[in-house]
């Protein structure tokens, strides 16, 4: 067994509470005892009999009392940089002036003023969405959300490990590489160790329904929340079809030796398991990381579990400088918030349309989102156009268009009817253009050539 002491010690002084050591501790742990944290297809069996949202809404008017039990939490963790971005990605602007964290607010807003419930919503940010965050609700501080002490839920910051020592890399040259977010699973140890889950169950909020920022379409619906309510479940996850765009997602199954839901990811299936991983006619359901939980039962599980749910360890083998290959090798461990729908025994899902799953995670997701297949909606939700019949477009930018500010030359076509859009080299949309069906554009990389207004339709077109 390695040595802790080392973490315990860096975690401190950094700032990091008993509950994210102990959290951190775990992993660490099993990482010495070298368990991979695999699921093999023999030890699963595909989820089924998972029912639809469209068959068990009541259709009645949801209480608001029961609405007053709610906190909308928001992951809110992540830089865009990926795409280019300094920032936190949810000020990404989503239409012209409005940004991710703008809908995100109307959301609640809406939600508010529609049953005069007080919806209570909280940002889990991280160091680095902190400040930019925080500056932008300043616009709102007359609805109350710009105070940190109101809104905000702080991620923890775990050390990367020296993957030939297994002891914190040090890595003089940039010190704050020797660190990494623990993944979304850090949701429970933060809520215990920043004392907002005690704080929330004293003044009454009993559910919490929890997204990531950059799906619009996760916005808390009364009926889902009257469902978790009387399901009496500790831990429900929205799930949806997996489609062809899916099919290296993390997928729902359940656990041959005791029944349970769990989720894998692709980091958790073995090789050899790989064909079955991506088969979606086999694994119907992939996780949208869109959480219902039960507080007062997080408590409880928690304190049955010596204050750390066992979640399972995922290890990412990476180099401390991400930009460096030749910096030493770290390991850096993960754990998914989604994977906590095993250790609540009664954990449900629940199948949800694909309207309620809009995620950016490349260039090409925001450009479709910028299109007329989305809808964005006064309360501030996003959701698929009604044409799509729930299925969204597939948008490959290539890479003259791997950041966000060089969409600014693409223009935005229609692509309420495209089914594919792949774009080779550079090129420029006029007003009016149509994309239908599966369209392939080659261009050179070098100069922006123009694609003139018109519909194109199951096509090649070569400029």
């Amino acid at each position: 067994m390695g040595n802790f002491d080392a973490f315990d010690l860096k975690m401190r002084a950094a700032g990091m509470g008993d509950a994210a050591i102990r959290a951190f501790r775990r992993n660490y742990d099993a990482l010495c005892r070298n368990e991979t944290g695999m699921i093999p297809e023999g030890e699963i069996a595909p989820a089924d009999g998972i029912p639809k949202l469209e068959d068990v809404a009541s259709g009645k008017e949801v209480p608001s009392g029961l609405l007053a039990q709610a906190v909308v939490i928001k992951l809110n963790g992540g830089l865009g940089t990926s795409m280019g971005l300094q920032g936190p990605k949810s000020l990404l602007p989503v239409r012209e002036g409005v940004t991710f964290l703008d809908l995100m607010v109307r959301q609640v807003q809406s939600l508010r003023e529609t049953t005069g419930a007080p919806v209570r919503l909280l940002l889990m940010n991280s160091f680095n969405t902190s400040g930019g965050t925080l500056e932008h609700l300043e616009r709102y501080r007359a609805d109350g959300f710009a105070e940190a002490s109101e809104v905000e839920l702080m991620q923890n910051q775990i050390p990367k490990i020296d993957a030939a020592t297994l002891q914190p890399v040090e890595w003089s040259a940039h010190p704050d590489l020797e660190w990494c977010p623990p993944g979304h699973g850090d949701l429970f140890p933060a809520l215990v160790g920043s004392g907002w889950l005690d704080r929330l169950l004293a003044e009454g909020v009993k559910y919490a329904f929890v997204s990531n920022s950059d799906n619009l379409g996760a916005v808390l619906d009364p009926s889902l929340l009257q469902y978790f309510a009387e399901s009496g479940a500790p831990f429900m996850m929205e799930v949806t079809r997996r489609t062809a765009a899916d099919r290296k997602g993390g997928h729902l199954a359940r656990r041959t030796a005791d029944g349970r839901l769990l989720l894998r990811e692709v980091a958790q299936c073995p090789d050899s398991d790989l064909e079955a991983f991506q088969d979606i006619d086999r694994h119907l359901y992939f996780n949208t990381n869109s959480l219902w939980l039960r507080l007062d039962l997080l408590k409880e599980q928690l304190a049955a579990d010596d204050g750390v749910l066992p979640l399972p360890m995922i290890r990412n083998k990476k180099t401390v400088d991400p930009r460096d290959k030749n910096s030493p090798s770290v390991v850096q461990l993960e754990v998914a918030m989604g994977a906590a729908i095993e250790c609540f025994d009664g954990s449900i899902a629940i199948e949800v349309p694909r309207s309620r799953f809009a995620p950016v995670k490349t260039t090409g997701d925001l450009f479709s989102l910028r299109s007329d297949a989305y809808e964005v909606l006064a309360d501030g939700q996003v959701r698929l156009a009604a044409d799509r019949n729930g299925v969204p477009p597939v948008v490959a930018l290539g890479d003259s268009y791997k950041l966000v500010d060089q969409l600014d030359e693409l223009g935005v076509p229609s692509l309420v009817q495209c089914n594919s859009l792949t774009l080779e080299g550079r090129v420029s949309f006029a007003p009016g253009v149509v994309i239908a069906g599966d369209v392939k554009i080659i261009s050179t990389p070098e100069a922006s050539k123009p694609v003139v207004t018109g519909e194109y339709r199951d096509t090649t077109l070569t400029l």
